[in-house]
């Protein structure tokens, strides 16, 4: 793509907006349409779209396997960890309305933290599987 550059310059240009637009859907989940799945998946498709303009390479040096891993485990630990919080502190299972003193800001910190588990989550599953796809080469599938 080095013959590209509109397109190379374009694809920076565009980066931080869908990035900012993820973060938009990301939070303004509890209140409306969006959340967790959907930032993961815009926020992916922030990467996916490097990788295409910019080469599978640089996208893995931008963002290496274990850091993937790391966030896949992250958040499903966050999305858990939330449910046994709210266990822990006398409610049900994902049962936010026990995370706070009143109930309405549970509700609020236990929506907050699922749909954060969640993005992540999705985000570094996503990357993780286009980057398997993508490759080409079958020694670097066993690095994903």
């Amino acid at each position: 793509m080095r013959e590209k550059p509109i397109l190379r310059v374009g694809t920076k240009f565009l980066i931080p907006f869908i990035l900012m637009f993820a973060l938009y859907v990301q939070f303004h989940g509890d209140f409306g349409p969006g959340g967790g799945f959907q930032a993961g998946v815009i926020f992916a498709s922030a990467f996916i779209l490097y990788a295409i303009v910019f080469g599978i390479a640089h996208a893995r040096r931008a963002l290496p396997a274990g850091i993937r891993r790391l966030l896949l485990s992250l958040g499903v630990l966050i999305y858990a960890g939330t449910g046994v919080l709210a266990l822990a502190e006398g409610g049900r299972f994902l049962d936010y309305s026990s995370l706070a003193a009143q109930p309405v800001l549970g509700q609020h910190v236990g929506i907050f933290l699922v749909e954060f588990g969640v993005g992540m989550t999705v985000f570094a599953a996503m990357t993780t599987i286009f980057f398997v796809f993508a490759s080409r080469d079958p020694s670097a599938r066993e690095q994903d």
